[in-house]
């Protein structure tokens, strides 16, 4: 769970998305789809992407590219911290973050995608590949 914290201005999601590369072995060429709602110019987080060592410690960061630029909009990537509890033998954590948002054109209504690359420490990349839906309705910012 991302706790709000540094950013707590954007909304809470019903899932968050959560790299943990050592913990987890990607193929090199694995694409992930997903589906995100959002607000035409209002940041949602689309990701969140750290290193979480079997000892709760944090890893280096995965570096993260935007594959595919969105159309309609853009992908910002924002350095932060994450506070979580219970993740795998990990009680409570403190851990530094890459967070990903996404940002619609404030006039458009619609369907957006982009691709991003994430690059382990340990050489596995893969790409996440998000379709948005862009609309005016107040549950927009709740899927990731």
């Amino acid at each position: 769970m991302l706790r709000r914290s540094r950013f707590s201005r954007y909304p809470p999601a019903a899932a968050v998305l959560l790299c943990l590369c050592t913990l987890t072995a990607v193929a090199q060429d694995d694409v992930i789809e997903r589906q995100l709602k959002a607000a035409p110019g209002r940041d949602v987080r689309a990701g969140v992407f750290t290193d979480i060592r079997p000892d709760c410690t944090s890893g280096p960061l995965p570096a993260i590219r935007l594959a595919t630029p969105p159309a309609h909009g853009n992908v910002t990537v924002k350095r932060g911290t994450l506070r979580a509890t219970n993740i795998k033998q990990c009680l409570a954590i403190e851990v530094p973050a890459f967070v990903a948002f996404y940002r619609a054109a404030a006039d458009y209504s619609g369907a957006d995608d982009f691709e991003i690359e994430i690059s382990s420490p340990n050489g596995h990349k893969r790409r996440e590949r998000v379709h948005v839906t862009v609309t005016k309705s107040s549950s927009a910012g709740e899927g990731i």
